[in-house]
C-alpha cells in the first residue's frame, strides 16, 4: 500500500517544537475535528474544528476546508451557528445548512440555502419552531429539495420544543411499565421522530411548502415507534432515497417491551406518505432466527436497494452484525445477507457509486478496518481490508471512486485521507499529530503490542503497549494496567478524550491495555464467551497479561503498578480488590463500575443483564451468576488503596454502586477517595470536569506508584 503525505503537513511539522509529554489540559484543549464531507465533484471537503480555552472557559467552533486537488487548507466559515451542512442543489457547490437559531428566537432552527463559495449570499428558506437536527436532503428531478430532520415529538405527532412547552405545577413522573429511564435521562411521552419537508425552487431561491410530515409517531403496539432510537441514535438511523421518493428508518420493535429486548426493525415509507404507510422491511419471521438489533439503513446511489446491519439475538446488544441488502420495493423487499459467515461485526457502511460494492468498517485485531464487500458476495465470502491502522469515524465514496476517510489513532485525534478501492494508494491530507501543538511529537513510535496465551481460550489475546515520553528500554517505569469497559468492546488504535492511553503514559508509566475475553475483533466466540463468566474468563486473561509483562518486559516495574478501568473495567477492579490480582497493584481506580451484582436490576437495559448473567433475576443462590460474580462476597480481602468515581446521572450503573463501594472501603479502613459529578453520566464529558477527573486520579496513582515523588492525594 503506497502512502503519500502532503508537503504542507511536513512543513508544519518542521515548524513545531517537540513536546516532552501530552498533559490532560493539552489533550482536552486540543482541537476536536468533525468528519470531512466532500462536495459532489470532490474538489474540496469541509469539517468542523472545535477548540477550548481553559483560561476563558469557552468553546469555539469554526469550519475548515481542505482542497482535495492541492491539499491546501483554509477557514471556510467562522459562524458557529452553522451546525450541519448538506451539499444539495443545482451546482457542485450548492448547499443547505442548519442555523441553530431562528428569527423568532423560540428554541427552533433555520434552514439556509447558499453557494459554499459565497456564504455571505446565503438565503433563509425556512424557519422551524423546534430544535430539529440530523439534516439529510436530495434534489428531485423538478429541482425541488426533499429533506429529512428529526426531533422529539408529542404523542400526537407534533414537534416538541422545550422552550415552548407548557409547565405543570407538579414534577411527578408516573410509569406503568419498565424503561423508566435510559442512560442519563428519564423517559417522557415525547419520543424522537423523523420529519420530512419540501423546499420548492423558484426565482433563484427555495421556499418551504406546507407543513412537515412525521413518518414515525403513531405506530404503536406494546410500545410506540421512535426514530432515531435514544440515547445514541442519530441521522444514521434513517435515510432518504437519492430521488427523494422514499424514506427508511429504524425503530425498536413496537411489539416488544423496550427494556427487555434489543430487537429493532427497518421501516420503508414513501416520502409522500405518513407513519400510517410505513411497513417493515425485516419483520421478525422474515428470515428465520434473525430477530435482533438493526442499524444503518442506507439507500444505494440509484435508490434501488437498501443496505443495513442486523444481529440475530433478540436479547444481545453485542451479537455479530450481519450485512443485509433489500430491494427498495414494498412489494418485494427480497432481503439477502452478504458474507454471512464472516466472523467480524461491521458497524459503518457506504455504497460504491455503481452499487456493486459495500464498503464496511469493522473492529479487526484492535483496529477499525475498511473492507469492500460485493453485493453478490456469498455466505462464505471473506472480505480483505483496504486500510490498516486507526478507527474510522466516517467515510464517503468520492466521484472518482476513492474513499475519503476520517479516522483517529492512538497518536492522532484526526487523520483525513483517501484510499483507493483496491488499497493501491493512500493519500493523506491531514494528520493532527503533525499540526496540533498539543500533539506535537506523538506518533506510531509511541505504541506497540504483544499477544499472549491464557487458560480461558484457545484464541491468542492481544494487548497494547503505550510508552511514556522520552522512553528508554534501559530504564524502568511503573505499570499502568487498564481494563476496558463493555464488557463486550475493546481497546483499539483510536484517540480518546476520556481514556487517552498516551496521557496516562506521559505521567511516567508504561501503559498496558489488554483485550481479554469479551473483546471484539478477534471473532464472535471470544466476544460471546464472557456471558455468565464475568469473574473468571476475563479475570484470568488479565492475570496472564500481567504475567506476560512481568516475565517479558524488563522496562516495566510491576511492583509499583496501578490498575484502572471504567464500567466493566470498574467492576473488574472491584473484583481485583477481593482477589490475588488486587494485591499485585499499589492502587486501584474504579469509574462507574458494578459493586453489588445482586443490585443489577437497578439498571435500565434489562436485556443486557439478562443476557450476560444468564437469565432474569430470581432468588439468588450460590449457583446464580448474580451471586457468584459479586465483588462484595470477597470483602474480607479488600486491602489495596482504591479511588472511586461515580456520577449522579449514570442510570446504567446507578451512583449507589459507587457510594456503596466507598462506604465499605472506608468502614474497612482501606485508603480510599470518592469523586462525584452531579452533572455527568456514565462518561465525564465536560472539559472542566474531565480536567478535575484527570487531576484527582493522577494524584492518587502517582502517589501510590511513587511517580515523580508525588505528594499525598489526601
Amino acid at each position: 500500500m503506497r502512502s503519500i503525505i502532503r508537503a504542507t503537513e511536513v512543513t508544519i511539522l518542521a515548524a513545531l517544537p517537540l513536546m516532552d509529554a501530552i498533559t490532560p489540559e493539552g489533550m482536552l484543549a486540543a482541537p476536536r475535528r468533525g468528519i470531512a464531507q466532500a462536495n459532489p465533484s470532490a474538489d474540496f471537503a469541509i469539517y468542523t474544528n472545535t477548540n477550548y480555552s481553559f483560561q476563558d472557559q469557552e468553546e469555539t467552533t469554526v469550519w475548515q476546508q481542505v482542497n482535495l486537488r492541492s491539499g491546501a487548507f483554509s477557514t471556510w466559515s467562522t459562524d458557529s451557528n452553522i451546525t450541519e451542512v448538506v451539499f444539495v442543489g443545482p451546482t457542485n457547490t450548492s448547499i443547505l445548512y442548519i442555523n441553530s437559531t431562528n428569527e423568532a428566537g423560540d428554541g427552533g432552527i433555520s434552514l439556509y440555502s447558499a453557494d459554499a463559495s459565497h456564504l455571505s449570499n446565503a438565503k433563509l428558506v425556512a424557519s422551524l419552531s423546534a430544535p430539529f437536527s440530523g439534516l439529510k436532503a436530495v434534489a428531485t428531478k423538478s429541482g425541488d429539495i426533499h429533506f429529512l430532520l428529526y426531533t422529539l415529538a408529542y404523542p400526537n405527532g407534533t414537534a416538541y420544543n422545550e422552550d415552548l412547552a407548557e409547565t405543570t405545577a407538579s414534577s411527578a413522573r408516573i410509569y406503568t411499565d419498565i424503561y423508566v429511564r435510559h442512560w442519563d435521562t428519564y423517559l417522557t411521552p415525547q419520543r424522537n421522530a423523523v420529519f420530512g419537508g419540501i423546499l420548492r425552487r423558484g426565482n433563484g431561491t427555495y421556499s418551504l411548502v406546507g407543513e412537515l410530515t412525521n413518518y414515525v409517531t403513531g405506530k404503536c403496539n406494546a410500545t410506540c415507534a421512535e426514530s432515531p432510537v435514544q440515547p445514541f441514535g442519530s441521522s444514521g438511523d434513517y435515510d432518504i432515497s437519492p430521488d427523494g421518493s422514499q424514506v427508511v428508518f429504524l425503530t425498536k420493535n413496537i411489539d416488544l417491551p423496550l427494556a427487555n429486548f434489543t430487537s429493532s426493525q427497518i421501516y420503508w415509507v414513501p416520502f409522500s406518505g405518513s407513519a400510517n404507510d410505513a411497513i417493515p422491511v425485516n419483520p421478525i419471521g422474515a428470515i428465520p432466527g434473525v430477530e435482533g438489533a438493526s442499524s444503518s439503513p442506507t439507500f444505494s446511489k440509484d435508490g434501488s436497494k437498501v443496505a443495513y446491519f442486523q444481529m440475530n439475538g433478540i436479547y444481545y446488544e453485542s451479537d455479530r452484525n450481519i450485512i443485509y441488502v433489500a430491494n427498495a420495493d414494498p412489494m418485494n423487499f427480497d432481503v439477502k445477507s452478504l458474507a454471512g459467515e464472516w466472523d467480524r461485526s461491521p458497524d459503518v457502511l457506504v455504497w460504491s457509486n455503481d452499487g456493486s460494492v459495500l464498503y464496511v468498517a469493522a473492529p479487526d485485531l484492535g483496529r477499525g478496518r475498511i473492507f469492500p464487500v460485493p453485493i453478490d458476495a456469498g455466505s462464505d465470502y471473506k472480505p480483505s481490508n483496504i486500510t490498516d491502522e486507526g478507527v474510522p469515524a466516517g467515510m464517503q465514496v468520492l466521484a472518482n471512486g476513492d474513499i475519503l476517510v476520517s479516522d483517529s489513532k492512538i497518536w492522532s485525534s484526526r487523520d483525513i485521507y483517501t484510499v483507493k478501492p483496491d488499497s493501491s494508494a493512500t493519500n493523506f491530507y491531514f494528520q493532527a499529530n503533525l499540526v496540533d501543538t498539543e500533539l506535537a511529537g506523538l506518533g506510531p513510535q509511541d505504541v506497540s503490542g504483544f499477544y499472549f496465551s491464557s487458560n480461558s481460550t484457545m484464541t491468542a489475546l492481544q494487548s497494547w503497549i503505550i510508552y511514556p515520553a522520552n522512553f528508554s528500554a534501559d530504564q524502568t517505569y511503573p505499570l499502568a494496567f487498564l481494563v476496558h469497559g463493555g464488557p463486550q468492546g475493546g481497546f483499539y488504535n483510536s484517540w480518546s478524550t476520556r481514556w487517552n492511553y498516551k496521557v496516562w503514559a506521559d505521567q511516567g508509566y508504561v501503559v498496558i491495555a489488554p483485550n481479554p475475553t469479551a473483546s471484539s475483533g478477534w471473532g464472535q466466540n471470544l466476544t460471546d464467551a464472557v456471558a455468565e463468566h464475568w469473574g473468571d474468563y476475563p479475570y484470568w486473561d488479565l492475570v496472564y497479561a500481567w504475567d506476560y509483562v512481568q516475565e517479558n518486559l524488563p522496562y516495566v516495574d510491576t511492583s509499583r503498578g496501578i490498575s484502572a478501568g471504567a464500567s466493566f473495567g470498574g467492576y473488574m477492579n472491584n473484583w481485583f480488590q477481593g482477589h490475588e490480582m488486587g494485591r499485585r497493584f499499589k492502587a486501584l481506580v474504579s469509574h462507574d463500575g458494578v459493586t453489588n451484582t445482586l443490585a443489577d436490576y437497578a439498571t435500565e437495559e434489562l436485556w443486557f443483564i439478562n443476557h450476560d448473567q444468564g437469565g432474569i433475576f430470581t432468588s439468588p443462590n450460590e449457583t446464580s451468576t448474580y451471586y457468584r460474580w459479586n465483588p462484595i462476597l470477597f470483602y474480607e480481602n479488600w486491602a489495596t488503596p482504591h479511588f472511586v468515581v461515580h456520577n449522579d446521572l449514570d442510570y446504567r450503573l446507578p451512583v449507589s454502586e459507587g457510594i456503596m463501594l466507598f462506604n465499605m472501603l472506608q468502614v474497612k479502613g482501606v485508603p480510599s477517595k470518592f469523586l462525584n459529578f452531579p452533572d455527568e453520566g456514565h462518561w465525564v464529558l465536560d472539559r472542566e470536569n474531565s480536567r478535575v477527573w484527570h487531576a484527582e486520579i493522577f494524584k492518587w496513582i502517582n502517589f501510590y506508584s511513587g511517580v515523580s515523588n508525588a505528594s499525598s492525594p489526601y
